[in-house]
């Protein structure tokens, strides 16, 4: 008689080849050595060896933002799983869906204090969409499916699976993806006709509508995205995005604000602020976007559509809310909008002339500067010269994130990986590691600053290691620039451990004994040269950029003010940019 029955570790292989999976980023260790050892036996899936768990877990995370699939990370025991815990807390913030396989003593070491052994699943509870210890071998087959199930069904969200050793050396029984069984993850129902005709009816009557979408409108997928464009243009609604939302509409749409937020335009700040309708499409409402509560969007009817009903009136409450896939409301409400053959709200004219006056403030002008490279000019530049080519862009946390959302454009959804709600430094390298996995003939640009970079530089040892040709472009302002920022505008500018310069290695040398090609530019007169020896480059790129050291991130709405309290750039190229060197914005009316 034929012997069905696979090892634990087998029976992994053989479900993560059944998901479909190509690409794992791991990194192997003492209880994960069965797993490791099938692995090795196979020429299905492909291996990427990161060089710190950490950076693995957020490989893993640009994966899966880039290609909208699931992205897999595996790492070993005690300090392993540890290691992945930023990603994953990263990765629940952002929903992002990931599945985690991590190693585990034998469960008769539980509990024992085993040479590496840690509570994973007990650490991992509070940031992860669910996590499992499997406990019987015949049991796996079924866990790691329901996990990638979890991980990309309704809102997604990382997924961890705890594994025993001797759980990967017993034997047992394997069963496919279609015969396991699926949790049912949320209830969620598709929007009625006159759900859909109330919202219309809403936009109708309206004389000041906005739409503002976040990343539910990426996770949601293309379709998602292709129906906000064509419900902004249909009905000529101002359209703002989230940080996690950028690319869902293209940027240079005539209907597209900016960015919203602290961060945000002038332009879509004020409409946020002046807007009668809100309709909030995929996003939940973060603080970095809503600024003080009491005064976001005070004068709007409010609609939130989210696939998460934990989303609903959690922070601001709304007047009516639909928990559905995102995608869909927007296809049924397209298609409603078309099969009822409408036109624009003439009242909205006057509403289109007040936000062209915002627009006229050109928040985002650059001031000019001869001596001194300014990080925006930069970024700008890099956009000109890049964005034919349609970039992925990876960035890492400060204020180079924020200047990369409001000055690199997007034509498409999936090119922009960020850590928008953990706010993660040294997430940018690792998650273009995982994008330029996924697409190796695409250019990859991470933009980074030198705080952040530091946080994860072993993974250009991961780039030397499969020939990666990811650019990498670092703001050097000698800072942790956004920490300074707060610490000039809020803090009497007490730099209290927030000055790097000194302590800087020589990156050039540093790029250079990695393996990859590596500039620096000190004047702005060498930019465009340095850019195009970047671009023409067919390997790894470091381009060490020294920028002004004081510049600030502008617009701004402080902490605790309203999007009408927004603090513009300054008019005169002072010294001084707090208060005093800033203007305010008023409300045009």
């Amino acid at each position: 008689m034929t012997d069905h029955t696979y090892t634990g570790a087998e029976i992994t292989m053989k479900a993560l080849a059944d998901q479909a999976v190509e690409v794992i980023f791991g990194y192997p260790g003492g209880v994960l050595l069965p797993v490791y050892d099938e692995l090795y036996k196979q020429n299905f899936m492909r291996h990427i060896l990161p060089r710190h768990e950490q950076g693995g877990i957020h490989a893993a995370e640009g994966y899966a933002r880039s290609t909208g699939r699931v992205g897999v990370a595996m790492a070993t025991s005690g300090p392993g799983a540890t290691n992945t815990i930023t990603g994953l807390a990263d990765a629940m913030m952002d929903s992002i869906p990931l599945v985690c396989i991590t190693g585990q003593v034998p469960l008769s070491m539980i509990g024992n204090d085993a040479f590496q052994e840690a509570d994973t699943v007990g650490i991992t509870r509070p940031i992860t969409k669910h996590n499992f210890l499997v406990k019987d071998v015949n049991n796996l087959a079924q866990t790691i499916h329901e996990a990638f199930h979890i991980a990309s069904t309704g809102r997604p969200g990382p997924v961890v699976i705890d594994l025993p050793k001797d759980v990967a050396l017993a034997k047992g029984h394997y069963i496919s993806p279609s015969q396991a069984i699926y949790p049912q993850i949320m209830q969620h129902e598709e929007p009625s006709q006159e759900e859909i005709d109330k919202v219309i009816d809403a936009i109708l009557t309206s004389r000041r509508p906005i739409l503002y979408g976040g990343g539910g409108l990426i996770s949601s997928g293309n379709l998602a995205c292709e129906n906000l464009r064509k419900l902004s243009s249909l009905a000529a609604l101002p359209t703002t995005l989230t940080l996690m939302g950028i690319g869902a509409i293209p940027s240079e749409h005539p209907n597209f604000l900016g960015m919203l937020g602290m961060h945000g335009t002038y332009e879509a700040n004020m409409a946020m602020y002046e807007c009668d309708l809100m309709i909030a499409l995929g996003a939940r409402f973060d603080d970095r976007v809503t600024g003080l509560l009491s005064q976001f969007s005070p004068k709007s009817k409010k609609i939130h559509v989210d696939i998460d009903p934990s989303s609903i009136n959690k922070n601001i409450i709304v007047d009516h809310s639909y928990i559905t896939d995102v995608g869909l409301f927007l296809d049924k409400l397209v298609k409603r909008w078309e099969e009822r053959d409408l036109s624009v709200n003439p009242e909205q004219k006057t509403w289109w002339k007040q936000i062209e006056a915002w627009r006229k403030r050109d928040c985002l002008k650059i001031r000019p500067n001869d001596k001194l490279l300014r990080p925006q000019y930069v970024i700008k530049k890099i956009n000109e010269m890049t964005k034919d080519l349609e970039p992925i862009i990876a960035t890492d946390v400060g204020q180079h994130q924020m200047w990369a959302a409001q000055y690199c454009t997007f034509k498409n959804p999936n090119n922009w990986l960020t850590s928008g709600g953990l706010g993660t430094m040294g997430y940018g390298l690792p998650a273009a590691v995982g994008a330029q996995i996924a697409f190796p003939d695409r250019l990859v640009l991470c933009f980074t600053g030198d705080g952040s970079i530091q946080m994860n530089i072993q993974e250009l040892g991961t780039l030397k290691a499969y020939d990666l040709p990811v650019k990498i472009i670092l703001l050097n302002n000698g800072s942790l620039g956004m920490v300074r920022q707060w610490q000039q505008m809020f803090h009497g500018k007490r730099y209290s451990e927030s000055l790097l310069k000194e302590s800087h290695p020589d990156f050039i040398k540093l790029a250079e004994a990695y393996g990859a090609k590596a500039i620096r530019v000190t004047s702005p007169a060498d930019l465009d040269a340095a850019i195009k020896e970047m671009l023409t480059h067919n390997g790894a790129v470091f381009l060490d950029i020294l920028v002004e050291p004081e510049e600030l991130v502008f617009p701004m709405i402080p902490a605790g003010k309203g999007h009408n309290e927004i603090i513009m750039a300054p008019m005169i190229d002072d010294d001084d940019y707090g208060h005093d060197g800033a203007e305010s914005g008023m409300v045009l009316s």
